[in-house]
């Protein structure tokens, strides 16, 4: 059976960030991305970091890590970066969002074990709720879906096409849908951390 490929998708232009780049905001020490692609790396699996065009200091920040760096060149978002993933792929796939910091390496480790006794499955995080949430992985059979997709909604109407196939993969607390998008987002996080460590 064929191991995962993890893709870390970073291609987004940060629009709500008011000329910041969420991807290169500090967490724990290092750049947002960088510190995504090195707990995808921890699992063991090969990943694949996807970026835009022109992306220079996201692609900086990823140096040194064993990642594949592949750009994706369609205009219709996250879709366009799903393509670029998974092509030349025929395996399984998981699909990182980059900008959910509290997706931890054992949430991506466990997600990648657990696919060795579900291979059929579509395995999906969810909140400690049950809210279904990122990342997702995919069977491989699936994967040319994925090649075909378009549209900015990513892999939204394969998920619900394929619904009687997903497992939801609880994780702790609202990890599994925290993105950060904009200043504002941040500096609730980021005060929210703090205030837990008091």
């Amino acid at each position: 059976m064929a191991e995962p490929t993890i893709l870390v998708l970073a291609a987004g232009a940060s629009r709500r960030m008011k000329g910041r780049d969420k991807m290169l905001e500090e967490v724990d020490g290092d750049p947002l991305l960088r510190l995504m692609a090195r707990r995808a790396v921890k699992s063991g699996v090969p990943v694949r970091v996807v970026l835009g065009p022109g992306q220079t200091a996201r692609r900086e920040v990823l140096e040194g890590l064993e990642v594949a760096i592949v750009e994706a060149s369609g205009t219709d978002g996250m879709a366009a970066s799903i393509r670029a993933g998974v092509a030349g792929l025929d395996g399984p796939v998981l699909v990182l969002l980059a900008d959910m910091p509290e997706i931890t390496a054992g949430d991506i480790y466990l997600m990648v074990s657990l696919h060795a006794q579900m291979p059929e499955t579509i395995l999906r995080a969810a909140t400690r709720d049950g809210r279904p949430g990122n990342p997702v992985l995919f069977p491989a059979e699936l994967v040319p879906d994925l090649a075909r997709l378009s549209g900015d909604e990513g892999a939204r109407r394969l998920l619900q096409r394929e619904s009687a196939r997903v497992t939801l993969l609880p994780l702790k607390d609202d990890r599994a849908a925290l993105d950060l998008d904009t200043p504002e987002a941040w500096h609730a996080w980021r005060a929210g951390r703090a205030s837990s460590k008091e």
